[in-house]
């Protein structure tokens, strides 16, 4: 790294630090200014908060590997989550504001109450916001070792006074942060100066998150996402020039992997979006894909998406931020990694004794992004692109710092501790304190499971497993008022018991099937205690409908509440309606731009590829004016 690299990553570092120093007063008030902004965040920065808490430092480290190893195709387990994040926006959000709420865990005794409410309220709080939380901070605390080791030298810069002793450390603690046989001294080397770069990394996002709450976060974020989408732009620029243009791309994809590619996958099953041409499109598979956006536990945005729509200003702003977030995280930064992928795969390929048994294919595949940048970018760009990545390190961070805060200080501390064991109400600024705590004892449990970590991806397949089964349930609270709290109790405990005993029972090459299972086993755990428990007190439900108007079928309820008891269905069905249509205009412009970018094939039932990619745009453009008059027209809810 030059100088001119060193001056860009300090520009944002300083920008970050400022956030936090201009905003930690504000934030000192009480936790609606320190977690939500005190509601008044615009939808357009709610959204691409959103999107740069996702545009992760893992992200693009384990879309690469993606691609080598399963093809482009593999991409629909990521890209089919935009049917929740729009259903979130055009169903739930509305819903999210108005309940008024800081955390979902809180939403529990809004929506059900009494006692088994509360037991719900303690297990999210620990499930999601320790659990859960700290194991998704731990696989990004993996991805900036890969990241760091390249460009970070602490141990060139630093005197031996400084540094050896962290190498003593490391290898006290015995935990390699980097590739190497454990008797290699230089594993050791790698591994202090990895665990340099990642408490500093730290020490920036915590200071800023902490200080100034989520007012400096959603700052920090806008700039972030800039920086990375204007570096993974130049990069993939560089790539694809460095390969000889996107004809070429292909061209030698065909010509390097004719007999095969990585774990023998075949250049035309690399290229495929469509599962007839792709590898490995079993019915499970498809079926996972098809469902996986609805079982797993941000189906209906509970967590850091429904945070932000929660901190929005008005019900038009929480859908206009899960739509900027959508066509952002789905749309924009894919068709970057896309060409970006394919160019690496050429420019890099993999070693041939390298296979998917061993283990450390994909692994391989992750690193030579971080290769990628290291040999090949030029000064500024160098720059600019170490500070993206280690800038969207810091938004993940920020983010599952505050969120996973707000349960330890709302629900845990003032909720557990406060009101029912002390009987007394803390005070606004006790509370920001607390949570100011928490974020440090969360980097602490993060670091810790970080350590018995392998790859990016086989930590993203456990954060699945460990979530699955819970989104049906989730989004049944909002659409159905026989649901109850038992329910939901029964969900998280039927999961927290399968999934560790599928790992045990079902290999990784049957993730799939995995996820299917827990999610069965959850939802009808949770349908058999909504047949025993039965609904939940009609006084609590009728408060709820008065006060969220939510969608959906609460007939009995919306009657005893004044309402027409078909207003609940029919809202339901225009939401749903602009839900779709946004989705199918989303994938459409991904496909078909995508297929033009990595001149892949068309479906083998439609013969031309041209017709096949120009329809899909066409029609992606067209679908625009139909759902934003849905989704935005006079008779949704204001």
């Amino acid at each position: 790294m030059t100088t001119l690299d060193f001056l860009i990553v300090a520009a944002f570092i300083a920008y970050a630090v400022g956030s936090g120093l201009r905003n930690r007063r504000t934030a000192s008030r009480n936790l609606d200014e320190y977690f939500l902004a005190n509601r008044s965040l615009p939808g357009w920065q709610a959204g691409l908060s959103m999107a740069a808490t996702q545009f992760a430092a893992d992200t693009p480290l384990l879309v690469t590997g993606l691609i080598a190893t399963a093809g482009i195709f593999a991409l629909w387990q990521l890209w089919i989550y935009a049917l929740a994040f729009l259903l979130m926006g055009f169903v739930l959000a509305p819903g999210w504001r108005r309940a008024g709420v800081l955390t979902d865990a809180e939403l529990t005794e809004v929506r059900y109450g009494r006692r088994p409410a509360t037991v719900l309220r303690g297990i999210k709080a620990v499930y999601f916001g320790t659990i859960f939380n700290c194991t998704v901070l731990a696989f990004v605390f993996f991805a900036a070792a890969k990241i760091a080791e390249p460009f970070l030298l602490w141990h060139v810069w630093l005197p031996d006074g400084l540094f050896l002793p962290v190498v003593d450390l490391v290898e006290w603690i015995g935990v390699p942060l980097t590739i190497g046989p454990p008797d290699d001294p230089a594993v050791w080397t790698h591994t202090a100066s990895n665990l340099i770069s990642i408490l500093l990394i730290l020490a920036v996002a915590t200071f800023y998150s902490t200080t100034g709450g989520l007012r400096s976060v959603v700052a920090t974020d806008v700039l972030q996402l800039a920086v990375m989408l204007l570096g993974t732009a130049a990069f993939a620029a560089v790539v694809v020039t460095e390969v000889g243009g996107l004809g070429a791309v292909t061209e030698r994809l065909h010509g390097l992997f004719a007999e095969g590619g990585p774990g023998g996958i075949q250049p035309e099953q690399i290229l495929a979006f469509t599962p007839d041409r792709a590898r490995d499109a079993s019915a499970a598979v498809l079926l996972l894909f098809g469902l996986q956006w609805l079982i797993q536990i941000n189906a209906d945005g509970t967590g850091y998406l429904a945070q932000r729509s929660m901190a929005c200003r008005s019900d038009s702003d929480a859908k206009t931020a899960a739509v900027v977030f959508t066509f952002t995280q789905v749309l924009l930064r894919s068709l970057l990694w896309i060409p970006l992928g394919l160019g690496l795969l050429v420019l890099f390929p993999p070693d041939p004794g390298l296979t998917p048994a061993s283990g450390m294919l994909q692994a391989d595949r992750e690193a030579t992004y971080v290769r990628g940048m290291a040999e090949l970018l030029p000064a500024g760009v160098m720059g600019l692109m170490v500070t993206g990545m280690l800038a969207a390190l810091a938004s993940t961070v920020d983010t599952h710092l505050n969120w996973g805060a707000s349960y330890w200080t709302n629900d845990i501390y003032k909720r557990f501790v406060c009101q029912l064991w002390l009987g007394r109400e803390p005070s606004g600024r006790s509370l920001v304190w607390v949570a100011r705590g928490s974020n440090v004892l969360l980097v602490g449990i993060a670091l810790a499971i970080m350590t018995q970590l392998t790859s990016i991806n086989a930590a993203w397949q456990t954060s699945l497993l460990l979530g699955a089964g819970m989104g049906v349930v989730l989004i049944l609270r909002w659409l159905w008022w026989r649901m109850n709290a038992w329910a939901e109790i029964a969900a998280v405990l039927t999961s927290l018991l399968a999934a560790p005993l599928l790992m045990v029972y079902l290999g990784d090459d049957q993730h799939a099937l995995r996820l299917l299972l827990v999610a069965a086993f959850a939802t009808a755990a949770a349908l058999a205690a909504i047949r025993v428990a039965g609904p939940e007190d009609r006084a609590r439900l009728v408060a709820f409908y008065r006060k969220v108007l939510p969608v959906g079928f609460w007939g009995p309820i919306a009657r005893e509440s004044g309402a027409a008891a078909d207003d609940g269905p029919r809202r339901l069905g225009r939401a749903l309606a602009a839900t779709g249509s946004c989705a199918l205009s989303v994938f459409c412009l991904l496909v078909g731009i995508g297929s033009w970018l990595a001149d892949s094939p068309a479906p083998n039932w439609f013969p031309f590829d041209a017709a096949w990619r120009s329809g899909l745009i066409l029609a992606g453009g067209a679908l625009v004016p139909f759902w934003y008059r849905l989704g935005y027209g006079r008779d949704t809810v204001a």
